[in-house]
């Protein structure tokens, strides 16, 4: 896979997506505040945050980051039209203690809030969101929570890749190195999805989508083995893409 220049232009996500790291190695900030100094990424800045690079606009950061324009730009004290300019660092993941002003219903089901010491669990996408298999094949890479953010489908190079639902492309590129050639779908106001390492794209960013349609064509990775990046996203969190699709 060569090797591109970043640009998160719309991650995970998705986008939301942020795969320098492995396909599917933590290389999204992690949405998760706490009060110890945040773990440094790949690419030299704190987790949560993110260096703009040529091209970038601020309402093209959000999308990436499955976030609001005007939350980012209230995390960064910034007018919502501001204008970001190249190495400029920003905070894409909520500040410690951050409340939405206007919060929106929850994309998943909670029945109570976990006791103090004990884990949460992780998000999963809203339930009247029903998601297909992008691919048909076996699973070269599981979720792994804090190490891996997808799961990868593998396949044979040149098969279609098809949308999990229906939704809106808001990114379509190879602006996020480790991705490689990169679909991002936005499904609703929480969810997202990712498809990252394929070949030929076959939509553009703002194209409307029905699930099944076809929007990319497999690709390799490093080694040469075919398979695609697969990640979900619900309110900016990464979820275990497999507790989700049809058995």
């Amino acid at each position: 896979m060569n090797r591109q220049r970043r640009n998160p232009g719309a991650y995970a996500a998705l986008a939301a997506l942020t795969l320098a790291c492995s396909a599917c190695s933590t290389v999204m900030p992690p949405w998760e505040s706490n009060t110890t100094p945040a773990p440094m990424t790949s690419n030299g800045v704190p987790a949560g945050y993110y260096r703009v690079n040529p091209g970038d606009t601020l309402s093209r950061i959000a999308s990436a980051y499955g976030q609001r324009t005007q939350d980012l730009a209230s995390w960064n004290q910034m007018p919502q039209n501001a204008q970001v300019l190249p190495g400029q660092v920003l905070r894409v993941a909520p500040p410690p203690g951050y409340a939405n002003a206007a919060p929106q219903p929850p994309a998943y089901t909670s029945a109570a809030p976990a006791p103090a010491g004990v884990a949460a669990p992780a998000p999963a996408a809203p339930a009247a969101l029903a998601l297909a298999w992008p691919v048909r094949g076996p699973i070269l890479q599981r979720f792994s929570p804090g190490k891996s953010n997808g799961i990868v489908i593998g396949g044979t190079q040149g098969e279609q890749v098809r949308a999990a639902a229906a939704g809106r492309v808001v990114y379509a590129g190879s602006g996020i190195e480790a991705y490689g050639p990169l679909v991002i779908i936005k499904h609703n106001d929480q969810t997202v999805t990712a498809y990252g390492r394929n070949g030929r794209l076959l939509v553009k960013e703002d194209d409307a989508v029905s699930q099944g349609q076809p929007i990319a064509e497999m690709g390799v990775d490093n080694d040469g083995i075919p398979g695609v990046v697969f990640e979900v996203r619900s309110d900016g969190k990464p979820v275990d893409p497999l507790q989700l699709l049809p058995r």
